[in-house]
């Protein structure tokens, strides 16, 4: 799972709060197909009850994750220049969203704060 979500999110934290809603239920899409071709699971069973059983979060809250992972190693950078390298704005001059604000969005489920602390580790 790790070498198909890594070609998923490969710098998720620049363009993921770019895509619109439909390109994000697609992403989704590909890692509820993946899940379900790694179990050998049926169309019948739903596609939560397979990422609970294999304890994977969605993509959205992965990314959410390793955004919040790198931002706050860019702010606790010794170095100067990568302190703060991309700060939190209310909005963009053109009006579509900043990558930081995906830090910003809904904190992960409580369950899931586990498996993303263990992945940043």
């Amino acid at each position: 799972m790790g070498y198909i979500r890594s070609r998923l999110t490969y710098a998720a934290p620049a363009w993921y709060a770019l895509c619109s809603p439909s390109q994000r239920n697609r992403i989704q899409s590909q890692q509820n197909i993946t899940l379900r071709m790694i179990v050998g699971a049926g169309r019948y069973v739903l596609k939560d009850v397979i990422a609970r059983d294999l304890c994977i979060e969605t993509i959205e809250e992965f990314i959410q994750c390793i955004t919040r992972w790198v931002y706050d190693i860019a702010d606790q950078d010794p170095y100067e220049f990568l302190r703060n390298i991309a700060p939190i704005h209310d909005r963009s001059p053109s009006g579509r969203p900043l990558p930081r604000e995906l830090i910003k969005m809904h904190p992960p489920k409580k369950q899931n704060v586990d498996i993303c602390e263990s992945w940043t580790s």
